[in-house]
């Protein structure tokens, strides 16, 4: 059956479109965009006064499966995906095992393909995140990885990147990195600054990641691989990154909506549930972090979806894993913090939540056309709601939960079908 999206406003980042019109979706791809539209027995959605607009891509998830599915699974994480408006996401490897060879990737995959939404993965850099041995590039992207990253572990031997960088530039496969020197940081998942001492310990101080990126964006320099940076976190990085870029570094960049819309604070408000790696800076760094937005230095916005059990998390600081749900509060976060505060335009918001994420794999997806993929979000980006206590994925650590923040999914369309409605 067809499906009609009366009256919405269609804003398509890639065409710079933002125009009240009619969307026909047939046989899995839109198949006409155009005021007034009829069409008999379609199944009709009325998106009056309603933002229509590319289904979100988030390339940085953590799903937990196989081995971890007590925290999340393949499919909570894809439900959870599809309640924030993703149509598209990207796995990160650090899965048990780890995956770094292509019986395990492709295992993965297969499951993965069960589920309403897209979803990629990468394959690791390096054998079980050694730090060390190259994988086999090859036979990995031949077993269906996009891409490769040993997120969540930095690879501190540059010359082990080096080779990672030359072996990739081979294929144009994209190396995705954290960037935390371990040998600058005392404890994880804290800023070393007000809060990392007042709860008596040493913390992650801001040189441990843009030092480390100053490394790698001059070695990716070197070689004219390209290199994404995941999940920048301090004002002296995105420095780095304008200055790799403006050298003619093949660098892209992401930020995490957490770390443009809290501070370091908020580990006094709630605990574990805000400490991450990297952590929460301080306002000075938002500042510079939405600078690197508004100037096209940061490409990306990305969730870093990490689910954590509450035991896991009801621990002392310096114990808890780092991390934070993300996927479902991700588009409220960019809407209250950037839109609604005049940092960026709604196209602007959905450019580095569609359109970039979109070009650093080559995923046909991000826009809205005729003859394009049917996958679309429809939201209000106005209305107030309060983060519930619970969520659709598995985990509930998230700093945001009884927060007002602005805007409401209103229905995810994943080639065609309806496949989240909200309330």
């Amino acid at each position: 059956m067809a499906l009609l999206i009366k009256n919405g406003r269609l804003i398509d980042p890639k065409s710079k479109r933002d125009e009240v019109v009619d969307v026909l979706i047939e046989s899995n791809k839109i198949s006409k965009i155009a005021s007034n539209l009829t069409v008999e027995n379609a199944e009709i959605i009325d998106a009056t006064g309603l933002v229509v607009a590319p289904g979100l891509i988030d390339v940085h998830v953590h799903f937990r499966e196989p081995g971890q599915t007590h925290k999340e699974t393949i499919h909570s994480g894809a439900k959870a995906a599809a309640a924030g408006g993703f149509t598209t996401v990207v796995m990160m490897a650090n899965t048990k095992p780890i995956l770094s060879t292509p019986k395990v990737l492709t295992e993965t995959l297969e499951i993965a393909d069960q589920e309403d939404i897209k979803i990629e993965a990468v394959g690791s850099i390096t054998q079980d995140f050694d730090g060390e041995n190259l994988t086999d590039f090859d036979a990995l992207r031949e077993a269906g990885a996009i891409g490769f990253s040993d997120d969540g572990i930095p690879l501190t031997d540059a010359g082990v990147l080096r080779k990672a960088l030359q072996k990739a530039k081979l294929t144009d496969s994209l190396l995705s990195i954290h960037e935390e020197d371990p040998n600058l940081i005392g404890t994880l998942g804290v800023n070393d600054g007000e809060v990392a001492h007042q709860c008596g310990f040493t913390g992650a101080p801001t040189v441990s990641e843009y030092s480390m990126m100053a490394r790698d964006a001059m070695i990716a320099y070197e070689t004219g691989a390209r290199l994404h940076i995941q999940h920048l976190s301090a004002g002296e990085s995105v420095e780095v990154v304008r200055f790799a870029k403006n050298l003619g570094a093949k660098i892209t960049a992401e930020v995490t909506p957490q770390h443009f819309s809290i501070t370091e604070q908020m580990i006094f408000e709630q605990g574990t549930n805000a400490k991450l790696n990297p952590p929460l800076r301080r306002t000075a760094d938002i500042d510079k972090i939405i600078e690197g937005l508004k100037d096209g230095t940061i490409d990306v916005i990305a969730t870093d979806h990490a689910p954590h059990t509450h035991e896991e998390k009801n621990v002392s600081i310096d114990k808890a894993p780092s991390g934070m749900i993300g996927l479902e509060t991700s588009l409220q976060l960019g809407l209250t913090n950037l839109v609604a505060k005049g940092h960026l335009t709604l196209s602007e918001l959905l450019t580095k939540m569609t359109v970039n994420p979109a070009k650093l794999y080559n995923f046909d997806a991000g826009y809205l056309a005729e003859n394009g993929p049917a996958d679309l979000v429809i939201f209000d980006a106005t209305t107030d709601i309060t983060v519930s206590e619970t969520f659709i994925s598995k985990a509930c650590n998230s700093p945001f939960i009884n927060k007002q923040l602005k805007g409401k999914v209103a229905y995810t369309i994943c080639e065609g079908k309806i496949i989240y409605q909200g309330e």
